[in-house]
């Protein structure tokens, strides 16, 4: 899809023109006013459509009109939603230019415009035998042309991220998620398992041991001059979780693969940050491996060293996530940055407290994690904050080693993020669990089922607005 900025759309030659309605308003056209509103009596309720052909009358063939709801509700999160209603609606009826009208909008639409579009235009078929072409080709819009560009970086990434966790696991290995990195073109190292051995990841690589792949554990670095702020990224990058001895129910493996979700964002926001240019130092850090029950595997009541020297009893080896976090977390710590950011499809019991509406997030630094919070809400993304009480650590307590896995299944995500505090030192530092939003069962808003890319709208802007 090609968006074009032009300066006047309602009387370019194209498929179909969209017009926005708001309720109790009339629309910028004419003949929409005279069919859909006053014959049809078309209210123009949020996210509802009505298709009008003009049978010549029109440099296009057909108006839709998209219902932008009540104007003291509209926001720029509506915006890009009902956006992407009207492409998808466009598809439908395999319109392949479109023009959009906008009017009444009391705020630059140009960046949730290009989100909404380029979002609607998302799709994943690449093992499709059969591809239909129900694509839109081009947009025009009368818009700010820098904030488009910018807006199309930022949607690219999140379409990078959304392949990666679409894959499957037999194509997401971690060798094949190292090799991605290297090919992004920033100053990147790959430790491999003798490596990491030597550096002290005991919790890391226990995961990794059931299974034929190698684990990769990847460093990636960008710079600038001068950088305000030095941030490490950490994404969770189990690349197929079948909860190892402690195995999981089948039916609970069969989205394992997007159990890489983290790393697939930290890789998105890493494609595209050369290009964004953000005047911030940024580490992407991926330990990456998969947790399976071959011969090798990590048992439950094994101890675990970590790198910063703290013993682990494995009380479960499904609650694997956390150790591959522990030994990147001490080693982003070890970076000398400003900020360490981690973010995993962590705990089944974030999914229990939030469900598919929002991430839950917790940390050290009360500042820093309403910021990502404000950020998150701007880019139509959800963040809310679970406490880290200190009395979550209770139930980790270890009569053999310095802590458990794992504790009560009473706040699971809070007891999880507490275990990984256990990980940071002397910097400041978010937990983000994207367990329930990282990969939808249905359709939700403006995404499609599958991977949503969660956390890259959201880190991009956060490190663009340092």
């Amino acid at each position: 899809m090609i968006i074009k900025i032009i300066n006047e759309t309602q009387n370019q030659e194209c498929d179909v023109l969209v017009v926005n309605k708001f309720e109790n308003e009339k629309t910028i056209s004419e003949i929409a006013n005279k069919y859909a509103v006053e014959e049809d009596n078309f209210e123009g309720k949020f996210g509802e459509t009505y298709i009008l052909p003009t049978y010549g009358q029109e440099k296009h063939r057909k108006v839709i009109v998209i219902g932008f709801g009540k104007k003291e509700e509209f926001n720029p999160n509506k915006l890009r939603e009902a956006i992407a209603k009207a492409v998808k609606k466009a598809m439908s009826i395999e319109a392949k230019t479109v023009a959009f009208k906008l009017d009444g909008i009391e705020f630059d639409y140009s960046e949730q415009f290009t989100m909404g579009a380029k979002i609607a235009d998302y799709k994943f078929d690449k093992y499709k035998s059969e591809k239909k072409d129900k694509d839109v080709k081009e947009i025009f819009v009368e818009a700010n042309e820098s904030i488009v560009r910018k807006a199309e970086k930022i949607a690219d990434a999140m379409a990078f991220t959304r392949n990666l966790a679409n894959e499957p696991a037999q194509f997401a290995t971690p060798t094949e998620l190292a090799s991605i990195a290297c090919d992004l073109g920033l100053e990147t190292k790959v430790y491999d398992k003798e490596e990491c051995e030597k550096m002290g990841m005991g919790a890391f690589l226990a995961v990794g041991r059931g299974s034929s792949q190698e684990p990769k554990f990847i460093h990636m670095k960008y710079t600038c001059e001068n950088p305000k702020k030095k941030i490490a990224l950490v994404g969770k990058g189990i690349t197929f979780d079948s909860g190892g001895l402690d195995i999981k129910p089948a039916s609970s493996m069969l989205t394992m693969k997007d159990d890489m979700s983290g790393a697939a964002c930290v890789l998105g926001v890493m494609s595209i940050i050369k290009e964004l240019a953000p005047q911030v130092e940024v580490h992407g850090i991926i330990a990456a491996c998969e947790n399976m029950p071959g011969c090798s595997a990590y048992k439950p009541g094994d101890i675990l060293i970590a790198k910063n020297g703290k013993t682990i009893e494995v009380d479960n080896t499904d609650a694997e996530g956390r150790l591959t976090l522990a030994d990147a977390l001490c080693y982003a710590c070890e970076l000398g940055v400003d900020e360490v950011i981690d973010i995993a499809t962590l705990t089944g019991a974030c999914m229990v407290a939030l469900g598919s509406q929002a991430a839950g997030i917790m940390g050290n630094d009360t500042e820093m994690v309403k910021a990502l919070i404000e950020t998150a809400q701007r880019n139509g993304e959800r963040f809310w904050e679970l406490p880290l009480w200190e009395e979550y650590a209770d139930s980790l307590k270890s009569d053999v080693a310095d802590m458990k896995n794992t504790g009560s299944r009473w706040g699971g995500a809070q007891t999880a993020g507490v275990f990984l505090q256990k990980f940071v030192k002397d910097v400041k530092w978010a937990h983000i669990d994207i367990a329930g939003v990282a990969f939808l069962e249905s359709v939700h808003k403006e995404l499609c089922k599958g991977a949503s890319g969660a956390g890259v709208r959201t880190l991009l802007n956060y490190l663009l607005e340092v």
